[in-house]
């Protein structure tokens, strides 16, 4: 495809597999040009990446990939094709169905219940030799979890679009760590790990079967032909549990907590899949603890006048004050507050401070249960995570769901101060052992 002259030379662009990501080649002269990866906004429904030239003969083009954009659709070409090859009635990008959160399980036989699994949130598109791997976020994981590609090639339909979730087993339970390691810039690595720990997912929804559109089917319905289409699968392919029974749900609420999941899902038997609406329901665990608080970052809009999170630790049994998350989620006049409130604290607090070396090396250090309050991961992506020290005096209580490692595992929420709480006592020692529970028990229930 051709783009007009007098930017460096003409421009073509053509597709390149597995990115599905156009490329821009100057031709006929001029100096070269020097490509560099770009956003579009979105068109219609389609989203999708071009790469935009840096340095052009005749001067700056800021808005060139919207005019490559725009050429796309003039000439009539298929956006959905050009980015992720695959043509069903259900195509990408899709954002998945949510849910909202419950104090406790419905009670009635109109939900369907399903363990809460703790992994990446994946909805799978296949169309004969394409298969797409697609995050909640609309991108590709076709690259990070290469050894699944296989096997939903060869035990799924030819034509579907199946929700789930990316997994990793390890020990009899879910290793969410391990899973974040799969996110990695490069692909020997990507590829060691699929090899030493590899990934199963877990469906639980189908939204296309060969030419039909499902989603405006009840999930009951849904749910017997998701059956049936999982009937053989094997490993790494799994097809969730599922009741209609709310005391079976509870069971697996208190039981299944000890392999890594997160909770209990409850979906409408009649409702339709209606992507990224809170139309289904979720019961978590809900713990409380008390923590030091070691320091806090400032709210991003607050211009060093508002709170924006709280840095929690807890002692290990060597008395040294671990990093183990952070509690967030306040109001704006309750960010205000707390900055007023940990003024006093903020005085001389790095002179003793037990991650005075954390403060003072600005890098990440050690592991991810040891990182550095401020350091930077793959996961922060450039955020500002620079952080103020307080006197480790103050004592909060905060209610968290579950620990991944010796960390909490989600944002911890703010329950009140505890003043009559000395700091000595935030110990891991008052977490609760959940005892382990074997996946393989789990997927036997699907069965």
């Amino acid at each position: 495809m051709q783009y007009p002259a007098g930017f460096g030379g003409t421009c073509s662009a053509s597709i390149l597999r597995p990115d599905w990501l156009p490329q821009l080649k100057g031709e006929s002269g001029g100096p070269p040009l020097q490509p560099r990866i770009a956003r579009i906004t979105r068109m219609g429904r389609t989203e999708f990446l071009l790469l935009q030239t840096a340095l052009m003969a005749r001067g700056p083009f800021a808005s060139f990939a919207q005019f490559a954009a725009k050429n796309l659709i003039e000439r009539g070409l298929s956006l959905h094709g050009i980015r992720w090859g695959v043509n069903l009635p259900v195509n990408p990008p899709i954002l998945p169905m949510l849910a909202k959160r419950l104090g406790e399980l419905p009670v009635d036989r109109t939900c369907l219940f399903e363990p809460k699994w703790d992994g990446f949130r994946a909805l799978v598109f296949r169309d004969g030799d394409e298969i797409l791997i697609q995050s909640r976020d609309e991108k590709s994981l076709n690259r990070y979890f290469p050894e699944l590609l296989v096997p939903l090639q060869s035990q799924l339909p030819a034509r579907c679009v199946l929700d789930g979730e990316i997994v990793i087993a390890r020990n009899g339970g879910l290793d969410f760590q391990a899973l974040q390691l799969r996110i990695h810039p490069a692909a020997s690595r990507v590829r060691l790990l699929s090899q030493e720990i590899p990934a199963s997912i877990v469906f639980f929804d189908l939204l296309c079967d060969g030419d039909r559109d499902l989603r405006g089917t009840p999930f009951q319905r849904r749910r017997q032909e998701l059956e049936s289409l999982l009937s053989s699968a094997a490993p790494p392919i799994h097809l969730t549990p599922a009741t209609t029974e709310a005391s079976v749900a509870a069971d697996w609420f208190r039981r299944f907590e000890g392999a890594g999941l997160d909770g209990v899902i409850a979906k409408p038997i009649s409702g339709s899949y209606e992507p990224n609406k809170r139309v289904m329901f979720k019961v978590k665990h809900e713990r409380d603890c008390d923590c030091v608080v070691a320091g806090f970052r400032w709210h991003k809009k607050g211009e060093r006048t508002a709170v924006g999170s709280l840095l929690l630790g807890l002692f290990d049994n060597t008395g040294a004050l671990q990093h183990v998350g952070v509690c967030a989620s306040f109001t704006q006049v309750n960010r205000r507050e707390l900055a007023e409130y940990l003024g006093p604290y903020r005085k001389d607090a790095l002179a003793a401070h037990p991650w005075k070396h954390w403060a003072e090396a600005g890098s990440a250090i050690g592991e991810a249960e040891h990182r550095m309050p401020g350091g930077q991961s793959r996961w922060s992506q450039g955020k500002d995570l620079s952080w103020e020290p307080l006197r480790p005096e103050l004592v909060v209580e905060v209610a968290y769901d579950h620990m991944q490692g010796r960390r909490f595992r989600h944002t911890a929420q703010f329950r009140r101060w505890r003043t009559d709480k000395k700091p000595s006592d935030c110990t891991y020692s008052q977490l609760e052992v959940v005892p382990p529970q074997e996946l393989s028990a789990i997927f036997a229930s699907s069965r």
